[in-house]
């Protein structure tokens, strides 16, 4: 009899444990099938609107990448992020300097870049430049492109040096700025070729005024004589348009124009922005902004 209960006693204690395992209410026993899948891995991106403390590159590595806020002095913002598109997506290297997919990305960065300082940016002293992520970045999954605009000390006759700022550029050029192109004094050696052309401020004697820019189509890079007529047209037409006067023959005997093109390796990165600013005949100067001052406000030539 003892033998007996002693069974049903250890059998009854094997029951409690086991029950004792059970799963709780809610709990189905799986470890599992309750996890939430991990999220898919995707290559880093730049975002907008932040700042560099070094100069614009054409390839931007991410081991490089270390933003600064915009009120900290730095020498780059950047003002867009882009994605490259088949076919170029489906490449194995970032595409090549000066090829179609970078002209196109450009000319996305230049649309952009006008929306994020207010105005057309080559009315100011800017320079836009499209970065790409490394080869190693690329293998990776990184498609994107950046757009990266800085302050240059002047743009005349090419892009100066880069200079730091403390600012942002957002909106920059949407109302009166120091990064306006305004007025000049243009310097001629002795065969009247153009030597320099020094800031002035407008309400002091100068003899030149920044007009506009042309956006040029596709073209070759300006070298000969022919290819210069339509450039020096349209940006008589900007000069015209500036004063606000007719384009004629009464403007053409008072001033001239000097277009200023990008530099040849810009112009193959797709930038066609060709600034254009008059240029008053003999010694003729003035001492006052000549927008929509009309042609009486530019002096009749006397050499």
């Amino acid at each position: 009899m003892r033998r007996w209960w002693s069974v049903l006693v250890a059998a009854g204690a094997a029951v409690v444990l086991l029950s004792g395992c059970g799963n709780s209410a809610g709990i189905d026993g799986s470890l599992m099938d309750d996890w939430a899948p991990l999220a898919e891995a995707k290559p880093f991106v730049p975002p907008v609107g932040t700042c560099h403390p070094a100069d614009p590159v054409k390839v931007a590595p991410l081991s490089s990448y270390a933003p600064v806020d915009c009120t900290a002095p730095h020498r780059t913002e950047t003002v867009h992020v882009g994605t490259f598109a088949a076919p170029a997506a489906g490449r194995d290297a970032p595409p090549a300097e000066g090829s179609p997919e970078i002209r196109t990305a450009f000319g996305e960065c230049d649309g952009k870049a006008r929306e994020y300082v207010g105005n057309e940016w080559r009315a100011g002293r800017l320079r836009l430049e499209v970065a790409l992520p490394s080869p190693v970045a690329w293998t990776g999954g990184a498609r994107w492109f950046r757009c990266d605009m800085a302050e240059v000390a002047n743009v005349e006759p090419t892009n100066g040096v880069v200079t730091s700022r403390t600012a942002s550029v957002r909106g920059a050029l949407k109302t009166a700025s120091p990064l306006a192109l305004a007025c000049y004094s243009i310097k001629r050696a002795a065969n009247r070729g153009i030597t320099g052309m020094v800031v002035v401020d407008c309400a002091k004697a100068h003899n030149s005024e920044f007009v506009g820019v042309w956006n040029a189509p596709e073209m070759n890079y300006p070298t000969k004589d022919l290819d210069w007529v339509p450039i020096f047209g349209e940006c008589q037409k900007l000069m015209a348009t500036h004063i606000g006067t007719p384009n004629d023959v009464n403007l053409a005997l008072r001033a001239g124009v000097v277009p200023l093109p990008p530099t040849r390796d810009d112009w193959q990165a797709g930038n066609r922005g060709i600034r254009c600013y008059l240029d008053l005949y003999g010694d003729g100067t003035v001492s006052r902004h000549l927008r929509g001052a009309g042609l009486a406000a530019l002096p009749i030539p006397t050499k």
